[in-house]
């Protein structure tokens, strides 16, 4: 897997391939091509009542590209020292999300859907869920 420093600046934002077509553009996601790890899991994030978030933990191993298929939205990432807040609104820019950071996805646009490809199928042992505990991870 993938080695990096747990911080926020070794999230980015990626552009993915575009192809433009008159009747429709069109993204393409291929493990191996464009992505730095193979998808093992897709899941969306859709219908998010006004005013809700999601989120609200970190992982020990998982990568993230978060996407936003439609709308809008903030995630709010956070390596326990410093905080930064990235907009997704177009289909073809995803956040590149690493082990790590503690992130919250806020001020979902009416209609938005958050599209997340992961490095890993779903561990319940992966996720940090509480804060304080994100922070005593990260001083291990």
């Amino acid at each position: 897997m993938l080695s990096y420093v747990s911080d926020i600046h070794n999230c980015n934002v990626v552009e993915l391939p575009k192809i433009h077509n008159p009747a429709g553009n069109i993204t393409i996601v291929q493990n191996g091509a464009d992505l730095p790890f193979d998808v093992k899991r897709i899941y969306y994030l859709y219908d998010v009542p006004g005013g809700s978030e999601r989120g609200g933990h970190a992982h020990k191993n998982l990568y993230q590209l978060i996407v936003a298929a439609s709308g809008s939205f903030d995630v709010i990432i956070d390596d326990g020292q410093q905080k930064k807040i990235i907009q997704l609104n177009r289909p073809n820019f995803g956040l590149m999300v690493i082990p790590g950071i503690w992130r919250e996805i806020v001020n979902f646009s009416s209609g938005a859907i958050c599209f997340v490809l992961a490095s890993q199928k779903y561990s319940e042992e992966d996720y940090i869920r509480g804060y304080e505990d994100f922070l005593a991870y990260k001083m291990q």
